[in-house]
């Protein structure tokens, strides 16, 4: 099974869960075994809320991201992209692995994922309106907003003090350019919420469910609470990191665990692209 095809059934579990749908392959739900020509028809997305929610937005929503990341840093760092998001520095260090370097094969690779997506969903593609993903950057942005309130209440009610985004920014980041201190934000949204949402959480659920028979709840909690406990602890590991206090942890525990909600409910397109739009919100000062 290819990559693309991994990811889109993690998806599709994961948005079952939300529905309260049974699985594929469950005596109430889809015949396991059957030829893939057998499958039945699945109903396209139509609405917008479906249609966002969709791998097809998602990786065509991804793209603005990843295009204002890679000029930005180049900009930022005057050609040499020295400075990158940890999380963009994993994923190409894996593609390197895989013999796949410089620009061709960076191209190549989105190339290929976009394929893969297309592919996996040729039988239940949305529709592409224009607006929608207006309205989908519009939407991120208002819980971007909320989840900053309520994640700083929150650590404010724990802690007896409000945590204020700006203070959970990381140090060694807010020594940086304006400039540069976006287009790290905006890879962060893109990256991190690839390999902690879809990858890490993703494939935290599918272990839980598949090979150890849970529940698909409760692999799906102990999936995220895992994951925002990793989310968080990175941020305090490597050249850039903070140093470890129990109120920044706790804070972006919570973030990760928000963002697991929004990723579950609203799909990676809403989750990236309301990650990118809190940090860029919290290095122009918008939130302070």
């Amino acid at each position: 099974m290819d990559p693309a095809e991994s990811s889109r059934r993690a998806l599709e579990e994961i948005e079952r869960l939300a529905a309260g749908r049974p699985a594929s392959g469950s005596p109430d739900g889809s015949a396991s075994g059957s030829p893939a020509g057998d499958a039945p028809a699945v109903a396209r997305p139509s609405t917008y809320a479906a249609a966002t929610k969709s791998a097809t937005y998602g990786f065509l929503a991804s793209l603005p991201l990843f295009v204002l990341y890679e000029v930005g840093v180049l900009l930022a760092t005057g050609g040499t992209g020295a400075i990158r998001v940890g999380a963009d520095v994993w994923l190409k260090t894996l593609l390197a692995a895989l013999g796949g370097t410089g620009w061709a094969a960076l191209g190549a690779a989105v190339f290929v994922i976009g394929a893969g997506v297309m592919w996996a969903e040729r039988r239940r593609r949305p529709p592409l309106v224009g607006r929608w993903f207006g309205y989908l950057i519009a939407e991120s942005l208002v819980y971007a907003v909320v989840l900053a309130f309520v994640v700083g209440g929150a650590v404010g009610a724990l802690f007896g003090v409000w945590a204020t985004p700006a203070a959970m920014l990381a140090q060694q980041v807010s020594q940086m350019g304006l400039g540069l201190q976006l287009a790290l934000s905006i890879g962060a949204g893109l990256y991190e919420e690839l390999v902690f949402r879809v990858l890490l959480v993703g494939g935290l659920f599918l272990a839980g469910y598949r090979l150890f028979g849970w529940q698909r709840r409760t692999a799906y909690i102990v999936a995220a609470v895992a994951g925002a406990v990793v989310f968080s602890a990175v941020h305090h590991t490597g050249p850039f990191g903070d140093p470890f206090t129990l109120p920044v942890f706790t804070f972006r525990f919570l973030f990760g665990l928000a963002l697991n909600g929004v990723f579950l409910l609203r799909g990676f397109a809403v989750a990236a692209w309301t990650h990118a739009l809190y940090d860029v919100l919290v290095v122009t000062g918008s939130l302070s």
